[in-house]
């Protein structure tokens, strides 16, 4: 099983930095490059750019808990939920 795994291309994990501005704010984000590819897609399947998806993505955050604790975490966690392999699970705000 370990095989299916640990014979994925190292350019999938290889981590990547991209600087986005939110609320003209710059920050800069660090994933691996097989979420920053399935945010890229998220992102188009709801005709935004990444940094548009990423800011509303932040701002729905923001009005639901008032705070985003780990955006990267947080968008890591999206991506398993995009690719179904995980439920969003609803918590009180």
């Amino acid at each position: 099983m370990c095989k299916i795994f640990a014979g994925q291309d190292p350019r999938r994990y290889e981590s990547e930095t991209r600087s986005i501005r939110l609320h003209g704010h710059s920050t800069s984000i660090r994933l691996e490059a097989a979420f920053w590819s399935q945010i890229d897609q998220i992102a188009r399947e709801s005709d935004l750019t990444t940094p548009q998806f990423i800011a509303q993505l932040y701002d729905e955050v923001i009005e639901l808990r008032g705070e985003v604790g780990n955006l990267a975490s947080l968008l890591r966690c999206t991506c398993l939920i995009h690719a179904g392999c995980e439920r969003p699970v609803a918590t009180a705000a």
